[in-house]
């Protein structure tokens, strides 16, 4: 496989060189005849484009020449179509047009005849004058026929002219400028179509200039049309076409696509094997000797192992090899620079330019791997797995890490049990020889491996196996301790239940696998649930330490269940366990039980009756069918009651008399079942005898009777009901009515608070929160007395000061005790209760009057004395509500 790695450069962008293409053909066209050739630049190169045309006469060629395919006589003045370049790989297109000038010539003589001149015009000569075609009429019939217009050979213009400018190219005129003044025009890209005013006409004289020099790169050609109109701007002549042709100058390298091209070619490839392809565009135009880009190779480093190991197609571009030897181990890697020569390949005139083709020599498998050594060594403990013996080394020069490096080992001989397997290290290539079956040392003592290593592809074309391929792997066995085995594990007995203790009931011995060791092997219990077994610990003899009971929890499903060990006495010691089930056949040892254990009846007989049946611990056939019988004493067991046989699990216990008191009443059934000997059980079933219904079910009051409570025992139990409930209800009316008292007869302070300490709740004033319609203005201090004064007796305003004898109020002393202050609240409340002339409860209450006229003075009257006799230091004990006045004077002269 050949890989080529292209770096695109920014600027490329794929497409033809022109929009459209115009070339001079004769009239007459052969077949094959090359007429043109189109230009196609591909950011790939042109390798793979593919080119078509919408014309039958006329094909690309894969170089872009148009050729005609048959034979031709153009019968009109041009032909056009459209020529597609066509990618395989991705299927884009791309257009452009071909136009096809027919050139038309004409003797002197017809010169004449037709009254024109036409002259071709020699891009190197002085232009000379065109006349333009005059259209000639006949009158013939009556008819006017118009002749066609001449095609005016295209002008040629050479590019990067140094002028001077404007510089003529061609005079246009018409021969009726004899008759009339004629103004010149001419239209089209290049003269008033961007780029503007690269030509130019004299309007008068009909020459037209070129203005500036001309680049065939920017624009290969130019299609103008020429008028002649009056002075008054009609019409004249027709228009004539004018194609302009600029002529190409060698003024272009050649350039890259690609300054730096990579490619890969296999190691030990034949000469001729393609490498790559590089590829230079020309600017210039690719019909002339300046577009003709021809490659070769100027160096290539290294040079080894001859210096000339590519080499290049002079005209495509394709590199390929041309010498064997090219060995990755070696060398990996070619630079090759390239060179690039227009006027095709001449290096005196043409120019060039280079570009670097960077030629990777891929690996192929080329190298068998070899082990660094024939034998390799390696041990193992018996019965190890998964572990790692040997590890084997080889060498491979192929690439690292690729196909043709990785090894790939496998055991041919020596392992027909499959005990070991050589897996690969991805990071070291090495074999690592593992334990995957483990192995035993008294069956084998060593192996001898022979293991072969290849690689994960094929080796190439010519290339054999070494030698050094294979080699030979010993691995030795150690031998270890290994644990006892009791070659019968699970071992299953089987014997009847109840036999006596000491009774020898088999051998359970192990098996020591270590024949070379002599070794003891000692017996024990691990696991016996009931303690049942007895092992001898020199040679497993089992016996029982107590009586076997199928019926057992310890049985599950008559099997008995017990593990022991057996353990040697190597270094280290081993041990290992076995399994004894023990099957225990079924003994008539469990004699029936009665089922239900109680039942209820009614007191009548004929109404219902009591199914019983039984269960029996042991198995068939030492249950059912069972026997149900009444027993003969007491007597009145059988006088009371009957039992009908169902079926031989199943019976019906009834009455036989025709009323039985209710009550309960506990009848003994004696159960028999068929064992061999068969076995009897005496059971009691409680029965309740109760009253019943119409059908046959018990009452509520039946039941209560029959449960043993009389009809006295009932209403005791009502009454004590209608009692405890009457308790309740009195409690809870008796608490409702003393938190009714609590709310309207409660204490102002109770004398357990510490006035100081504590919020004090002095209760409400007024009717309370419900007594909230009073008047508000009540509550305005009065200025004056007289008003008061002049009411009549007995009517006055609460909220006024008393007019008559005020009560005599307690002096508070200067000095007051914290202690006082509680004594003073209740010798002034008392004192307040005993004025006549205080309101009535339901009233606002005035303690005192502050207004205008109060006798209680101004309390400006109090002053403060800084002399320091008095001491205020008892204000600390009051609490933290006078704090703020023991700071202001208790605090002594330190401020």
């Amino acid at each position: 496989a050949h890989h080529e790695d292209l770096t695109v450069r920014e600027d490329c962008k794929a497409g033809f060189s022109e929009e459209d293409y115009t070339a001079l053909i004769s009239q007459n066209v052969l077949e094959g005849e090359k007429l043109l050739k189109v230009r196609f630049s591909s950011c790939l190169g042109t390798k793979g484009m593919q080119y078509e045309t919408n014309s039958l006469d006329f094909k690309v060629g894969a170089d872009g020449t148009v050729f005609a395919t048959r034979e031709l006589k153009i019968p009109s003045e041009q032909v056009a179509f459209t020529v597609t370049a066509r990618e395989r790989q991705t299927a884009e297109r791309w257009d452009t047009v071909v136009r096809l000038l027919v050139a038309q010539t004409s003797s002197p003589h017809s010169a004449h005849k037709k009254g024109k001149t036409i002259v071709a015009l020699d891009p190197f000569q002085p232009p000379r004058d065109t006349l333009l075609p005059w259209p000639q009429r006949q009158s013939s019939s009556g008819l006017r026929r118009q002749k066609r217009d001449w095609v005016i050979p295209p002008i040629n213009v050479p590019e990067n002219s140094r002028g001077p400018f404007p510089q003529q190219l061609v005079r246009i005129r018409s021969d009726k400028d004899n008759d009339i003044p004629i103004r010149y025009s001419i239209t089209g890209v290049g003269a008033d179509q961007p780029p503007m005013e690269v030509f130019s006409i004299d309007s008068m004289s009909g020459r037209m200039y070129v203005t500036r020099p001309m680049d065939r790169e920017e624009r290969a050609s130019y299609h103008l049309r020429a008028h002649a109109v009056d002075m008054n701007g009609n019409k004249v002549e027709n228009p004539i076409d004018l194609y302009i042709y600029v002529i190409d100058m060698n003024d272009n390298r050649p350039d890259f696509i690609n300054q730096v091209y990579n490619g890969s070619v296999d190691e030990g490839s034949k000469p001729g094997t393609y490498v790559m392809t590089v590829t230079a565009n020309d600017a210039d135009d690719s019909t002339t000797a300046n577009g003709m880009v021809r490659y070769r190779i100027l160096t290539q480093t290294p040079q080894s192992p001859s210096q000339n190991m590519f080499t290049i197609n002079s005209e495509t571009g394709d590199i390929v090899t041309v010498a064997a030897g090219l060995d990755r181990e070696k060398v990996q890697q070619y630079t090759v620079i390239v060179q690039a020569t227009d006027m095709e390949g001449n290096l005196n005139y043409g120019l060039s330019n280079t570009a670097t083709a960077i030629i990777t020599v891929t690996d192929v498998n080329d190298n068998p791997p070899e082990f660094t050594t024939s034998t390799f060594a390696g041990e193992v403990p018996e019965n190890r797995v998964e572990m790692v013996v040997a590890n084997l080394t080889v060498m491979d020069r192929d690439q690292p890490h690729s196909p043709n490096w990785n090894a790939v080992y496998r055991i041919i001989s020596g392992d027909p049990s499959g005990h070991f397997s050589v897996r690969t290290d991805p990071v070291t290539n090495e074999g690592m020889v593992t334990v995957v079956k483990a192995v035993d040392y008294e069956l084998n003592r060593a192996f001898m491996l022979t293991v072969m290593v290849s690689n994960q592809a094929p080796l190439a074309s010519g290339i054999q196996m070494s030698f050094q391929s294979t080699a030979g792997v010993t691995i030795s066995v150690t031998d270890v301790n290994e644990a006892p085995y009791f070659p019968s594990n699970h071992k299953l007995i089987r014997l009847e239940e109840g036999v006596p203790a000491g009774t020898a009931l088999t051998t359970f011995s192990a098996v020591d696998p270590d024949r070379f060791m002599q070794q003891a092997v000692r017996y024990s219990k691990l696991s016996d649930p009931a303690n049942w077994l007895h092992i001898n610990t020199s040679n497993g003899q089992i016996t029982t330490a107590a009586v076997l009971d199928r019926e057992s929890l310890y049985t599950k499903n008559n099997v008995y269940e017990a593990t022991f060990l057996a353990a040697d006495n190597g270094i280290p010691p081993a041990s290992g366990t076995g399994t004894l089930q023990i099957y225990l056949i079924d003994i008539n040892d469990n004699g029936p039980e009665l089922l239900p254990k109680e039942a209820q009846i009614c007191e009548r007989p004929g109404l219902n009756a009591i199914n019983i049946t039984a269960a029996d611990a042991d198995v068939d056939p030492n249950i059912g069918p069972y026997v149900f019988e009444l027993p003969f004493i007491p007597t009145t067991v059988r006088k009371n009651w009957t039992i009908t046989r169902l079926n031989g699990d199943y019976a019906q216990l009834s009455l036989r008399i025709l009323y039985l008191e209710a009550g309960v009443y506990d009848v003994p059934i004696i159960v028999t079942d068929s064992g061999n000997p068969p076995l009897s059980n005496t059971s009691i079933i409680k029965v309740k005898v109760c009253p019943c219904d119409e059908n046959g079910d018990c009452t509520a009051i039946g039941a209560v009777a029959a449960a043993g409570l009389g009809t006295g025992a009932i209403v005791a139990i009502l009454l004590c009901i209608v009692i405890l409930l009457t308790m309740v209800l009195l409690f809870v009316m008796w608490m409702k009515r003393r938190e009714k008292e609590r709310h309207t007869k409660q204490l102002l302070i109770d004398p357990e608070d510490d006035v100081r300490d504590n919020i004090l709740k002095y209760d409400e004033e007024g009717g309370g929160e419900e007594d909230q319609d009073y008047d508000l203005s009540q509550l305005q201090q009065p200025e004056a007395m007289e008003h008061v004064l002049s009411k009549a007796p007995g009517v006055r305003r609460v909220d006024e000061r008393p007019v008559g004898a005020e009560p005599q109020y307690p002096v508070r002393p200067v000095v007051p005790h914290p202690g006082d202050i509680g004594d003073f609240i209740n010798e002034g409340l008392r004192a307040a209760d005993n004025d006549p002339t205080a309101p009535p409860y339901d009233s606002l209450l005035v303690f005192d009057y502050e207004g205008s006229g109060s006798t209680a003075g101004s309390v400006s009257s109090l002053n403060s004395s800084s002399s320091g006799d008095q001491d205020y230091d008892f204000l600390n004990d009051w609490g933290p509500r006078f704090k703020k006045l023991a700071d202001m004077y208790g605090g002594g002269e330190e401020d």
